[in-house]
């Protein structure tokens, strides 16, 4: 059973800066079937969206439009955890924002995924 574990949440004014990490001690079973990796957020009264994605090698990145050129996953396969770097951030991004991994072609789109870690809370404040 892969766990994924975030850490790095909290709270920050408009503006600020936090970093997100998602730790996995199944990192060997998610290299080795090629997961890729990723964000999504859920605000209060809205659904579940998609934040940002990285492959397994960490080549190649997807991000939603409203966090492009403010958030940047990366991905440390040798510490099994990936990263949401998230700048100028805006009280819009306030929710709960979620790991997960998948290896279906579309799993951002649907926003389904294999395995999902329990949230860590984002709040910013104006």
């Amino acid at each position: 059973q892969v766990q994924l574990v975030e850490s790095g949440g909290g709270s920050v004014q408009a503006g600020g800066s936090l970093r997100l990490s998602c730790a996995t001690s199944s990192g060997r079973i998610l290299i080795n079937y090629n997961y890729a990796m990723g964000w999504f957020r859920r605000a209060p009264g809205k659904e579940r969206e998609f934040v940002a994605a990285i492959n397994w090698s960490g080549s190649s990145t997807l991000y939603a439009d409203s966090v492009k050129g403010r958030f940047t996953i990366s991905r440390d396969n040798s510490k099994n955890t990936i990263y949401l770097q998230m700048n100028s951030l805006k009280p819009d991004d306030t929710a709960v924002y979620y790991c997960a991994a998948d290896r279906r072609p579309g799993w951002t789109t649907a926003g389904q995924a294999e395995y999902w870690g329990q949230g860590t809370q984002v709040t910013v404040s104006s």
